[in-house]
Formats: C-alpha cells, sequence, structure tokens
C-alpha cells in the first residue's frame, strides 16, 4: 500500500508538472502566433489596396492581381513541406529563419519599383511566410497538454480566420492613412522581435540532419508543379476564359503531371516530402474535409463582400475595410466563448451550430439589394464571424488532436493545406458562377427592357426628358443609364444566387456532422 500511495504521489506530480507550463515555451508559443498571424494577414492585406500599387508602380489591369497570385502559389507550396523542414532542421530554425527571411521580403516588397519585381518579392515572402503557419498547430499540439487545448486552440483558431477578414481593413487603412508602401513595411519590426523571440525561447525538439540524405527531390519538384499549377489555373482561370486559353491548359495538364509524379513519390520515397499516412485518421480526414469547406467560406465571404461594397455601393477601400471590421470584432469576442464551450459541448454539437449560424447568415445576405449599407450587413457578418469561430476550435481538436506527436508536425501543413486549397477552389467557382449568372439574369432582364414594354418606355422616356433639361442627347444618355441599371441589378442577383449555394454547402455540412462519430478525447493519443 505504502508503495502504492508513493506511485501515486510520483504520477501526480508528474501530472502537475505537465500542466504548469514552462514559461519560455509560452513566449516562443505567443511569438509564433504573431509570426502566423503576419504570414496569413499578408494574403488579404493587398486585396482592398490594388489600384494604390498598381498607380504606384505603373502596371497594367492584367498585371496587378499577381501581387496577390504569386503570394498564394508561393505559399501554397511550402506549408505542405514545411512539417518535413521541420523536422530536419528543427522547429526552432525553420520558424526562426522564416520569420527573417519574410521579413526581409517585407521591406523588400516595399521598395519595389516595377511590378516585375513585386511580383519576385512577393512570391519569396509568400513561400517563405507559408514556413510559418503550420508550425504554431503543430507546437500547440506537442507541447501544451490535452487540458490546456481549450485555451490553445480558440487563439490559433482566432488567428487563422481573423487575420484575412481584418486584411482588407488593415489594409486600407495604411494605404489611405500612409502610403501602399506600408502595407509591408508594416511588417518589419514584428518581423524582427518575431524572429529574435522565436531563436531565443523555441526548444520543442532536435534536428534530425541525417534525413536529408534521404530527402525526396524529386517528390519536392513535382509537388511544386502540381500545388502551383493548381493555384495559378484555379486563380486566373475565370478571367481568362478557362481552357479555351492556352497558358490555362498547359496548367492543368502540369496539374496533372505534377499529381501523378508526387502521389507515386509520397507513397514509394523511402523518406516521402509529405506524410499522408495521416489521413488514416479519421478524426484526422473528417477534420481535413471541414477545414476545406470553411475555406471556402472565410475566403470566399472576404471576397463577395468587398466586392459588392466596391461594384454596387461604390465604397473605397478605407470604407470596405470599416464595414468589413465587424466580422473580426464578432470573432475576437467568440474566441473565449467557443474555448469555454470547447471543454463542455460535444465538438459535433458546436460544428453543427457553428454551420447553422454560418447558413443563416448567407441565407439573409441571399436577399441583398442595391440599398444595403452598413447596417443591413451588421447581422450577417456578425453570424459569419461568430460561426466561424464556433467551427473552427472543435475542427482543429478533431483534425490533430487524436494524432501521435510525431505525426502532428506534417500533419499540420497538410490541414492547413485544406484550408487554403479550399479558399482557392471556392474564390475560382464563385467568380465562374458570378459571371455565368450575372450573363444569365441580364439576358432575362434585358427580354423585359425593350420597345414593346410600355413600363419601359415610359421610364426611358421620363429618363431622357431629363437629361434633356440639363442640354445633353437625352434619349443616348437614358439607353446608356437604363443599361447600367440592368448590369447592376443582373449582378446583384448574381451575388444573391452565390449567397444562397453557400447556404446550401454549410446546411450540407451540417449533415455531414451528424455523419460522425463522437470524437475521442485529446489525450487518448492516436485514436481512429
Amino acid at each position: 500500500m505504502a508503495a502504492t500511495a508513493a506511485a501515486g504521489v510520483v504520477a501526480a506530480r508528474a501530472v502537475g508538472a505537465e500542466e504548469r507550463m514552462d514559461p519560455r515555451r509560452l513566449i516562443a508559443f505567443l511569438a509564433m502566433v504573431v509570426g502566423m498571424f503576419m504570414a496569413i494577414l499578408d494574403i488579404q492585406i493587398v486585396s482592398a489596396s490594388l489600384a494604390e500599387i498598381q498607380a504606384g508602380l505603373s502596371a497594367g489591369s492584367d498585371e496587378i492581381g499577381w501581387v496577390q497570385t504569386a503570394y498564394l502559389i508561393a505559399e501554397v507550396i511550402m506549408i505542405p513541406l514545411s512539417g518535413t523542414l521541420a523536422r530536419i532542421v528543427s522547429t526552432r530554425v525553420l520558424f526562426s529563419v522564416a520569420a527573417a527571411g519574410f521579413t526581409a521580403a517585407s521591406a523588400l516588397a516595399a521598395t519595389a519599383t516595377n511590378i516585375e519585381q513585386m511580383i519576385v518579392y512577393r512570391a519569396i515572402q509568400g513561400f517563405i511566410g507559408g514556413g510559418m503557419i503550420p508550425s504554431v498547430f503543430a507546437a500547440a499540439f506537442t507541447i501544451f497538454p490535452p487540458s490546456k487545448r481549450n485555451v490553445v486552440s480558440p487563439i490559433i483558431g482566432l488567428i487563422a480566420t481573423l487575420a484575412p477578414t481584418i486584411g482588407p481593413t488593415v489594409g486600407g487603412y495604411l494605404s489611405h492613412a500612409f502610403s501602399w508602401h506600408w502595407l509591408f513595411l508594416v511588417n518589419v519590426i514584428p518581423g524582427i522581435i518575431v524572429a529574435s523571440l522565436t531563436w531565443t525561447f523555441i526548444d520543442f525538439d532536435k534536428p534530425e540532419l541525417g534525413l536529408m540524405k534521404k530527402f525526396d527531390w524529386w517528390g519536392l519538384f513535382s509537388m511544386a508543379i502540381f500545388l502551383g499549377s493548381l493555384e495559378y489555373v484555379l486563380e486566373e482561370g475565370n478571367a481568362n476564359d478557362w481552357f479555351n486559353d492556352t497558358h490555362i491548359v498547359m496548367g492543368a495538364v502540369a496539374v496533372a503531371l505534377g499529381a501523378l509524379v508526387f502521389f507515386h513519390r509520397a507513397f514509394a520515397a523511402e523518406f516521402p516530402v509529405v506524410d499522408l499516412r495521416a489521413f488514416a485518421n479519421r478524426n484526422f480526414t473528417f477534420g481535413s474535409l471541414f477545414s476545406f469547406v470553411m475555406g471556402i467560406g472565410l475566403y470566399g465571404l472576404t471576397y463577395l463582400y468587398p466586392l459588392y461594397l466596391g461594384r454596387i455601393r461604390g465604397y473605397d477601400s478605407l470604407m470596405i475595410g470599416e464595414t468589413m471590421f465587424v466580422s473580426g470584432l464578432a470573432m475576437f469576442f467568440t474566441a473565449p466563448v467557443a474555448g469555454f464551450l470547447a471543454g463542455r459541448l460535444d465538438p459535433r454539437l458546436m460544428m453543427g451550430i457553428g454551420f447553422a449560424g454560418f447558413a443563416a447568415g448567407t441565407w439573409m445576405m441571399g436577399h441583398l439589394t442595391a440599398d444595403w449599407d452598413f447596417w443591413e450587413l451588421f447581422v450577417p457578418q456578425i453570424l459569419r464571424g461568430c460561426s466561424l469561430m464556433l467551427c473552427m476550435v472543435p475542427i482543429n481538436n478533431i483534425a490533430l488532436g487524436t494524432l501521435p506527436p510525431e505525426r502532428v508536425r506534417n500533419a499540420s501543413g497538410l490541414f492547413n493545406l485544406t484550408r487554403n486549397l479550399g479558399g482557392a477552389v471556392g474564390l475560382a467557382i464563385i467568380n465562374t458562377i458570378l459571371t455565368a449568372r450575372q450573363d444569365f439574369h441580364y439576358a432575362r432582364l434585358a427580354e423585359h427592357v425593350q420597345w414593346g414594354n410600355p413600363e419601359a418606355v415610359d421610364r426611358l422616356n421620363s429618363m431622357a426628358a431629363n437629361f434633356d433639361a440639363y442640354g445633353l442627347d437625352g434619349t443616348t444618355a437614358a439607353v446608356k443609364q437604363l443599361a447600367a441599371m440592368v448590369q447592376q441589378q443582373a449582378a446583384i442577383m448574381s451575388f444573391g444566387d452565390i449567397f444562397l449555394l453557400l447556404t446550401a454547402l454549410f446546411l450540407v455540412m451540417i449533415t455531414g456532422v451528424l455523419m460522425i462519430s463522437k470524437p475521442q478525447d485529446g489525450s487518448t493519443g492516436g485514436g481512429h
């Protein structure tokens, strides 16, 4: 009995030691979170300020989109690679070098004098910055005990969703208050601090330099072609009329060939560049699927709201940012609530509530009109922000919480990749449907706005008389204005169609949640 009591005391002390967090590791983790915030923020920080960058660099309208596309293509290659690199050189070296490189690339982007330089610097920034994102997820699930994950997960979920949401707000403010150069200079001082702190305090793991001899270079090359070409096709497809464009066809061929070689190497190589065995874990597979859908919702709505406000309401980047800030505030205040609920509710219930809230918000947006302003968008944005947080926390826990520690580093890269690919696929589909539905609605409306319709003729005559009173060619001006009104209504109807499709998608996700079994507790290790 004495021996049993002694063993119990030792066990209790061990648990207590595990529960007490090393302050050095806490500092390191917080620094990593800031680094991840910067890397994700920079995806969207330029989106509301592309016009200012285009003017500053004298770039063409067909070139300026590459300021964002180059970053996304480079980042999507690095994210799954980061797990392997962390094993080889250690998390400390990977993260601190990534933070320093990201900072240097940000400073270079601010000095760009032409569009070619900017595209190169943005690609470097995206590639190096991509190494910081999965490392934070991996650190959270390896250095923190399971009992702390309901505190840590909301922090990570908040950063992963808040950063792209407030990107247009931050970017719009910086470019208005200062100049577009500050979109990149704002990273410099935090980047230096993050690089210094992570180099000093990270001690989670040791490098395994011997793995470099087994490194699968063919796997890396094929993955870069596969993911890079896929991102290019998805980003540029709609603007270039998809497969009617030679470059899109070549990109699609590169996707197919790259995927063929990559998946062969992933299963045949002794030390594959990406270990796909994490998908054997049922929780991870479902978590990745939900993450993919959340990517569609997160990046899709971050794109649709500013597009509506700019195209229909005529808002500038600062006004768009101020309107969009509601979602960010909703996320910020929901994060601690999500953490509290994560320890008390079945994660399936939390996700179900989150998906239902998201569907409610997009259903409301399906009734959009040209008059909708800040207050009409207020409730849908709150539903969006709160629902994102309620979904992200249990999704993170389900996907990574039951994997063995040695798998988490690699799996976190795959998990983050699914969110980014969801965003890319979602934006490609959204843009394609927007274009097709706008043409459809314009054709239907134009059938009624013609000379055989007395109401249309009366409206045209009234407008023409008004223009004539100002000494203009009334008939010509009235026809132009009427055509613009029809075009605007067609655009609004196409927005409504997209929001209703997103509603249907998130309602389907509720059924998906009901179909999975109750996830095991995070402490159970690598359960399936």
